[in-house]
């Protein structure tokens, strides 16, 4: 890595070499459930000034600048699809807010003097930047839950840690965690007991940012400690150019035997990715505002009304802009948390039903937003009788999370939120059967409405057609099948219903055909019948993936179509950016 042309202001230095590749920079604050997208207009590398541009509707903005102050994260993807980040945030950052127009804002900033933060404990703050990286474990309940992560900043007082978004479900604010390890690339590592002290979303790819202080450290903990910040501030300074006395890396971050290998595997594993389309973005930006809104339930005890909404109308808009090829993208779902991704795909087929039936429904909105709500007291229950949604679970786990309806109405009333009666209909009941046998109520068939049996229709086929506690995924006949023959559990009508509308290859499955070619559904015909799909493998070559996209008039080129087959089974999948 070439060293930077030294500046007088090294943080100046980090955000140029940045903003020079595929880059987002996004404010954000403590009691906002948005974070805003930021254009860098002006940057003085000398002098570290920083003007940004800001597009925002709201009456609100200054609550962006806490005591004249910003925050904010700057993301860059790399790499030939963008599956590389790097990052780096700023907190406190003094800046200036000028309105030019409607709804444009300028924020002049000053950039700190340093890359290295001095913290309230007179402690330094090193920021893990342009390339430093270092893998993190915690912990979070012993011998039973362990959370992956990068390694954002260090200090003798505590890290900040960025985490898969899904993964913050079973963190929580004070949260003592038995064990943080950090392993540095050249191998050595570093373990203590924490505390967590913040979390929040980080940047728009589907992260969160924890903070943790270390806690109950021996003194050759300490000592080790201290080596380590040492260690990685000459490193930080190497990388930005701030010190002309560095001249080489630090031994720490010279990659070993070991980082080498994980390295090389992951770059194999981001080759399999396929780019995402506008409308997969959309769809899994969806999800990670879901998530988002979790957070904030759980962390800040605030209710994002607005962002909920906001997932809603966005969900609407693509059903109405193009129904096929937002029933593909919901497909891409499948490598997200399964309450995410099970309330998503509820959510958007229920508003393509309801908008099939009748575009002007008024109930629409609110029975989508009751949808998206229903899975989010699963997470809610997370703790250590129940540490993990993954796992196959035990009866008495299965026991604790069929209350998830009623933490999730509590949780809402808590907050100080109620629903309309459309959107509580969906909320409490997508979860009861006609014959009496679901729950939480076991409410029956003179109790339920039209609008709760298709909702029930849609989440049991959902719930079929993906794995669940050791459950493979049934194909779509299957599915069919065994709801039929759920006696008079579910409304017969709208599963047949159902099946005219979605067929038995349902677009956004993965259909196998007789030449050994696999291939995702984009389009079916009036009969259900695939007419466009998207090739990904030849079963010939199972290490060699395709992207070819052909209508039915080639269908010959790759066989009969035989069967709709669980992805997994294949090794087809998608990597998160």
């Amino acid at each position: 890595m070439a060293v930077p042309v030294r500046h007088d202001n090294p943080s100046a230095t980090v955000i140029h070499s940045l903003l020079l590749q595929n880059h987002e920079l996004t404010l954000y604050a403590k009691d906002m459930a948005y974070s805003l997208k930021a254009d860098v207009l002006e940057l003085d590398m000398d002098t570290g000034r920083l003007v940004l541009e800001v597009e925002y509707a709201g009456q609100d903005i200054e609550r962006y600048l806490a005591r004249g102050a910003l925050s904010f994260d700057l993301e860059v993807l790399k790499g030939p699809q963008a599956l590389e980040r790097e990052t780096y945030s700023l907190s406190n950052v003094v800046a200036k807010l000028t309105k030019t127009d409607s709804t444009l804002y300028r924020l002049e900033c000053q950039l700190p003097e340093s890359v290295f933060v001095a913290e309230n404990r007179g402690a330094i703050r090193i920021p893990f930047i342009l390339g430093m990286q270092a893998r993190v474990s915690i912990e979070v309940y012993l011998h039973e839950l362990n959370v992956p992560g990068r390694l954002r900043n260090l200090s003798v007082g505590g890290c900040m840690v960025d985490i898969d978004l899904a993964e913050s479900i079973a963190i929580n604010v004070e949260q003592r965690v038995p064990g943080v390890t950090i392993e540095f690339p050249n191998g050595e590592s570093f373990f203590a007991a924490g505390k967590v002290r913040h979390i929040r979303p980080f940047g728009n790819h589907g992260y969160a940012a924890v903070g943790i202080e270390f806690t109950d450290l021996t003194s050759l903990q300490t000592e080790a400690l201290f080596r380590y910040v040492g260690e990685s501030e000459r490193e930080a300074a190497y990388r930005t150019g701030a010190n002309d006395k560095m001249t080489h890396h630090s031994p720490l971050f010279i990659p070993g035997a070991k980082e080498k290998k994980i390295l090389q595997r992951e770059s194999k594993e981001r080759e399999v990715d396929s780019r995402q389309s506008p409308m997969e973005r959309g769809v899994v930006n969806i999800a990670h505002q879901l998530q988002v809104g979790l957070m904030y339930m759980k962390t800040r005890d605030l209710f994002p009304e607005e962002l909920f909404y906001d997932c809603v109308d966005t969900l609407r808009y693509l059903v109405e802009q193009d129904r096929k090829t937002l029933l593909h993208a919901l497909a891409y779902l499948r490598e997200e948390p399964d309450w995410v991704r099970h309330a998503v795909q509820v959510a958007g087929q229920l508003a393509d039903m309801l908008t099939i039936r009748d575009p002007h429904d008024p109930r629409v909105r609110e029975a989508v937003l009751g949808a998206l709500l229903h899975t989010m007291g699963k997470p809610l229950l997370i703790g250590p009788q129940l540490p993990s949604l993954k796992v196959n679970m035990n009866p008495a786990q299965k026991a604790i999370l069929q209350g998830h309806v009623t933490v999730l109405r509590d949780k809402l009333r808590e907050l100080n939120w109620t629903p309309s009666p459309i959107c509580r209909e969906v909320l409490e009941n997508a979860n009861e059967r006609l014959d009496g046998s679901g729950y939480p109520a076991g409410k029956r068939a003179e109790s339920l409405s039209e609008l709760v049996r298709l909702v029930s229709v849609i989440k049991a086929v959902n719930k079929q057609r993906y794995a669940h506690n050791g459950i493979p995924p049934r194909p779509p006949l299957d599915a069919y099948r065994r709801i039929h023959e759920a006696n008079a559990a579910y409304d017969k009508t709208v599963l047949v219903e159902y099946i005219q509308v979605y067929g038995l290859y349902p677009i956004g499955s993965l259909a196998k055909f007789s030449g050994g070619f696999l291939a995702w559904v984009m389009d079916i015909d009036g009969k259900g019948m695939p007419i466009r799909v998207h090739i990904v493998k030849n079963l010939r070559f199972p290490d060699t993936n395709i992207d070819n996209v052909v209508g039915s008039g080639d269908f010959a080129q790759i066989g009969k179509l035989e069967d709709i087959v669980n992805p997994v089974d294949y090794g087809v999948k998608v990597m998160k950016v």
